[in-house]
């Protein structure tokens, strides 16, 4: 951004005697009332489908309990004795948009907390209990409804009478319950003593990190906080199994500040959502992703190397991948993501989002994948549901902004007019999904001037920015199709690919999300984070994202390498380092993905390409990613088939060690493999926990653990750079395997 606009900001910053950081998750907070009556006549057990619903009426007041019907002790879900399970509120919230940055406040006119239950009904396989709900001198009648959605998931309906727009679930929690999951969450995996919002949006700039977040949000409302991201679901799996989603596309939240209850809400008067049952975390993650859907395995050519991110043009390509090859680098192919032409603005070098190529910018397009082919490299390219007046540019073929103003495929205002946006230093429009003669166009983009250009796949960018206040073709509320548009965007992609006949081959990779987006996507990433080291915006938040979206079905997950986010702008300084792009190498290794960002601004970010020993470190660690490739493709497999992450939470095979659930920096692959990255400047160890059982070191073969069934132990292990602690089970074939392959190639060394 601008130096003096910077200046300004950093002023303001130390002249404030009180600068106070605050973006609202949501409104509203826990609103307890009370189960005033319930009709002696309905106590009882109800069976509805595998599942039983009961209503009890005891010392401490009525409580409704769900179990499965063949394990009756075991509580799926169950309402707290005398109080509301179900109340609702009139409101209206107030959405404040900064480039894609949302903040979100409801105002609350009227509370009915108070609630009575009058009737059940059985009617075939559905059960409706329904009543009262009392506030004051107001009052509304309300619904809930249990009907089964497969064997293992239980939907329940919560309706209210209007004029009530708002509906609220309280129901039981125990103090020592732990809560994962809700898609990507960066900077906690463990959600207990939170409030969670759900409602997709650009991450942020800092989330929370000082002085850059102040600054960002000084500056253009660009910070961000601890929940804001890319891609959410509502739902989670908790330490005690249980598990829970919302079918709402509306904005919803997740109260978890409270010990002993979990209060959900919607910005609804009806509330939709799934009970699911399981007996372990990858029983709970299959009967979800039933529901969610399941990502395919990645074509064979995208694993087989690095995917490397080069800005510049056609020569400065052919520069950096014949520096690579120098150093016999195996490479899947090279993202080529300025294909359109690029830009400067104050925020860095940004790209032409008009999306034909750039033949100026790359001369010879055709001889330059003709001669990677040659090599077995791929090229992919970039492309978001952005559009842009290139007439500023000059010399462009087509203007698909004036096509799609012309037809009508953009989202407009409220005053009728075309929706333009700030993107910092120009203004873009955006195509309105919900008009079906919009998305056949778009798909013929996708198909004619991206796969027709010779391409392999691309980064399909953004979708979390439709404005709240827009006007949409099919007349749907923005309230509801905000969380939708980016499921929609990946469907988009992904009919494209397919009509193309490219099914299996093509990848274009989401940042985006929510529920259904592993349905229709082909791979995630983790988004824009900075090029720094700490635990709200910068590396560290690369491995929660992981962790977390696994938990939601986001199954094949990776990040840009060495991060994306520079800021060089007196006088804040956010430049890449060395060491922070070897230790984020070391750490893309053992994801589903090894792809390298140059960042917005490559000039002032230390690159693969910088120097020899960076580039023989990188070298060394995509020939890692290879070596373990068989056993990615068995992890891609179960993904498929089972809705199971390749990089997992070591909560997904030991629920029952306490001790795990508190770790967020250590992950494994699939069931073999525990790694732990380095993560902080100037580290040459790490501590790891080890479940029960014997972990082979993979650079030294020398065996750590405890050994046994019982829990496990916690081991400071040296981490020079390019030892990244890395551990596999005792006897395990992938990873046997693995040290094998990597003895082989010369591999297994000291650095340095």
């Amino acid at each position: 951004m601008r130096s003096s606009r910077w200046v300004v900001v950093w002023a303001a910053m130390i002249f404030c005697a009180v600068a106070v950081y605050v973006v609202l998750g949501g409104a509203g907070g826990i609103a307890a009332g009370s189960l005033v009556s319930v009709d002696p006549g309905v106590a009882g057990a109800y069976r509805v489908g595998e599942f039983v619903v009961t209503l009890n009426e005891g010392d401490a007041g009525a409580v409704i309990r769900v179990v499965r019907h063949d394990q009756p002790g075991r509580t799926l879900w169950r309402s707290i004795p005398g109080q509301s399970f179900v109340t609702a509120a009139r409101g209206q919230e107030s959405v404040r948009d900064s480039h894609a940055h949302f903040t979100v406040e409801d105002e609350i006119e009227e509370r009915l907390i108070d609630q009575s239950v009058d009737r059940i009904e059985e009617g075939g396989e559905e059960l409706v209990i329904s009543g009262r709900l009392a506030g004051g001198e107001e009052a509304a009648g309300y619904t809930l409804s249990f009907a089964p959605a497969s064997d293992g998931r239980l939907l329940f309906v919560a309706e209210v009478e209007e004029p009530y727009n708002r509906v609220y679930l309280t129901y039981a929690s125990s103090s020592g319950e732990r809560f994962f999951g809700f898609g990507t969450q960066y900077t906690y995996f463990d959600l207990k003593g939170r409030k969670v919002p759900i409602f997709v949006q650009e991450q942020g700039i800092g989330r929370g990190a000082q002085p850059i977040t102040l600054a960002a949000d000084l500056q253009a409302g660009a910070g961000g906080d601890w929940h804001t991201s890319y891609a959410l679901a509502p739902h989670y799996i908790t330490s005690e199994l249980r598990s829970l989603f919302l079918e709402n596309y509306e904005y919803s939240a997740f109260d978890l500040r409270d010990e002993d209850l979990v209060q959900v809400e919607v910005f609804s008067g009806r509330m939709a959502g799934q009970i699911v049952a399981g007996d372990s975390p990858a029983e709970l993650i299959e009967a979800y992703t039933e529901y969610a859907g399941r990502m395919p395995p990645l074509p064979d050519w995208i694993a087989s190397g690095a995917v490397v991110g080069v800005q510049g043009g056609t020569r400065e390509a052919r520069r950096v991948y014949d520096r690579l090859r120098a150093f016999d680098t195996p490479v899947a192919a090279l993202w080529l993501q300025d294909w359109v032409g690029q830009r400067e603005t104050s925020f860095g070098t940004r790209l032409w989002w008009n999306w034909e190529l750039d033949e100026d910018h790359y001369p010879g397009w055709d001889r330059l994948l003709a001669d990677l082919d040659r090599d077995g490299v791929r090229v992919m390219s970039y492309i978001n549901p952005w559009l842009a007046d290139p007439a500023e540019k000059g010399g462009a073929r087509r203007s698909f902004f004036e096509e799609a103003e012309r037809e009508g495929y953009l989202v407009q205002n409220q005053r009728g007019e075309i929706y333009m946006l700030d993107q910092t230093d120009f203004s873009a429009a955006l195509v309105d999904l919900t008009n079906p003669a919009a998305r056949e166009w778009m798909k013929d983009i996708l198909k004619e001037d991206l796969l027709g250009s010779g391409v392999s796949g691309w980064m399909a960018d953004f979708g979390e920015g439709l404005p709240y206040d827009a006007v949409l073709h099919s007349g749907e509320s923005p309230r509801t199709y905000h969380n939708r548009y980016p499921e929609e965007w990946a469907k988009v992609n992904r009919e494209a690919v397919e009509e193309a006949g490219l099914g299996g081959e093509a990848v274009f990779f989401v940042r985006s999300g929510f529920t259904r987006s592993p349905a229709y996507s082909t791979l995630f990433w983790l988004g824009d984070q900075m090029v720094t080291w700490d635990e709200h915006d910068g590396i560290k938040t690369a491995v929660v994202g992981l962790l977390s979206s696994g938990i939601s079905g986001y199954s094949l997950n990776h990040s840009d390498i060495g991060g994306y986010t520079t800021i060089d702008s007196f006088p804040l300084r956010y430049h890449r380092s060395k060491e922070l792009l070897l230790r984020w190498t070391e750490l893309a290794a053992f994801t589903p993905v090894f792809r390298t960002h140059e960042g917005n601004r490559p000039g002032v970010n230390h690159q693969v390409h910088t120097d020899e020993e960076t580039l023989r470190h990188f070298s060394r660690f995509a020939k890692v990613y290879a070596a373990w490739g068989p056993y990615r493709e068995e992890l891609m497999q179960q993904a498929a088939e089972t809705g199971l992450p390749v990089v997992r939470h070591p909560f997904i095979h030991y629920p029952d060690d306490p001790e795990v659930y508190g770790l967020r920096y250590q992950f494994m692959v699939g069931t073999e493999f525990m790694v732990a990255p380095v993560l902080d400047r100037g580290a040459e160890s790490v501590e790891v926990y080890l479940p029960a059982g014997r972990w082979v070191h993979l650079w030294t073969g020398e065996v750590y653990g405890s050994g046994g069934t019982g829990t496990g132990v916690y081991e400071t292990v040296e981490a020079p750079v390019g030892e990244p602690a890395v551990f596999y089970r005792e006897g395990s074939e992938a990873g046997i395997r693995l040290r094998t392959e990597l003895e082989g190639g010369d591999l297994i060394e000291q650095a340095g």
